[in-house]
């Protein structure tokens, strides 16, 4: 089979190559065919784009339909990964990541006041108290420690938490849950068990703030009478999965690439101005959020390829952030990088609402962890990290590091 031809039984998602980069046919199909022919399993055919150009101009169409109730596949809430063909979804109130335009712009613009830069770097103080905190703490421990559960998700948490106005106490439950909607081999019975167990404690938790707000994001939202409690749970549901899970893979697996890039990591120590670049660079690399699926709503010409209206198309952020057209060596891990341009946001009306949050948390994060830990490294052979493969978002499971001194 040559890489010009469809791609039979699904998407290609083995990284054979490293941890960090896209599979090695997605690369061969993005330069072969960046916008390329994808057989679905029930054997109807879709579309699959990897090129940067053509992706970045998928994303700013609206022609290019979110809404998975006109689409042939049920994907739920926008989770990558391959699905089983059956009817298309019903639209679920809040969730506007799967709306278009009108639907789309009333609830985001609802939420565009509470995720402004100024707003944001507002919080930064705040942010880097949790950090610190959550510092202390792993400094405490006698290592090897799992990276992951003491600081990568933690710290997030916190963070989004205090933010919404979601107790953290209540963290077991809703990041039980939230781990289960984001498994990829979980039977759809159960996935929808997951959700329905975060739903049925978001609009209760809604419900009290519609009659006794406080000073959050949610209460903010409750005080609108033109938002309904399904709308506001829909809402919360999307805010609080977004803002512990991708923030929490992207400081997991960016300590996992910088630990397996000494000379790189070595840089950034010397050199603590380099952050901001260092960032965007892990972003564009690393893309922990990857596949995205869109349905033509008529025929569109993408990429020198007739896209015809009903189609399902999957979007590959990683492979258009690793196409060589728009970065040099994009393989290649570089934090004097400028990467600003990169995908991973997403790109349009749908580009990530909490983006600068990420890269303060992302940022600050980094900045804590590099400092007080200086000698800090795996405390396993890099084959026995076990990679999420199996999730939705990329990242790792467990990050054992240990070290040998610590400082403030």
């Amino acid at each position: 089979m040559s890489d010009t031809d469809p791609i039979p039984h699904g998407l290609p998602m083995e990284r054979d190559a490293s941890p960090f980069d896209p599979p090695r046919r997605i690369t061969r199909l993005r330069e072969a065919r960046p916008v390329s022919p994808l057989v679905f399993p029930d054997g109807h055919e879709g579309w699959l784009v990897t090129g940067y150009d053509a992706v970045r101009q998928l994303m700013a169409d609206t022609r290019f339909s979110s809404r998975q109730d006109i689409g042939i596949l049920h994907v739920p809430f926008e989770t990558p990964g391959m699905p089983e063909a059956t009817e298309p979804s019903p639209q679920v109130p809040g969730l506007f990541i799967s709306m278009d335009p009108p639907d789309h712009s009333r609830l985001r613009r609802k939420l565009t006041g509470a995720f402004t830069v100024k707003r944001m770097k507002q919080l930064e103080e705040r942010i880097s108290e949790i950090t610190e905190q959550q510092l202390d703490k792993m400094a405490r421990l006698t290592p090897p420690v799992d990276l992951v559960k003491e600081f990568a998700l933690p710290a997030p948490s916190l963070v989004i938490c205090e933010l919404l106005g979601v107790p953290y106490a209540d963290r077991e439950n809703f990041q039980a849950n939230s781990a289960k909607f984001m498994e990829k081999e979980v039977n759809l019975d159960d996935k929808m068990a997951a959700y329905g167990a975060i739903t049925a404690y978001l609009a209760e938790l809604i419900m009290g703030k519609r009659a006794e707000p406080g000073e959050d994001i949610l209460s903010d939202l409750a005080r609108q009478d033109d938002l309904s409690t399904e709308e506001l749970t829909g809402i919360a549901f999307l805010l609080l999965l977004a803002g512990h899970e991708t923030t929490a893979n992207m400081l997991a697996l960016g300590a996992f690439a910088l630990l397996e890039h000494p000379e790189q990591l070595a840089e950034l120590r010397a050199d603590p101005d380099l952050l901001p670049d260092a960032v965007e660079e892990l972003l564009r690399y690393l893309a922990v959020g990857d596949t995205f699926y869109r349905y033509a709503a008529e025929d569109i010409e993408l990429g020198g390829e007739t896209i015809t209206k009903g189609s399902t198309v999957i979007v590959s952020l990683l492979a258009a952030n690793h196409d060589p057209r728009r970065f040099d060596n994009p393989d290649t891990l570089d934090v004097h990088r400028k990467a600003r341009g990169h995908l991973s946001f997403g790109h349009g009306v749908h580009q990530c609402l909490g983006q600068q949050l990420a890269r303060i948390e992302m940022r600050v994060g980094f900045d804590g962890l590099l400092r007080r830990f200086p000698t800090l490294e795996l405390a396993v052979p890099v084959g026995e990290v076990k990679l999420k493969t199996d999730m939705n978002i990329y990242g790792v499971h467990a990050l054992p590091v240990t070290w040998t001194e610590t400082a403030r």
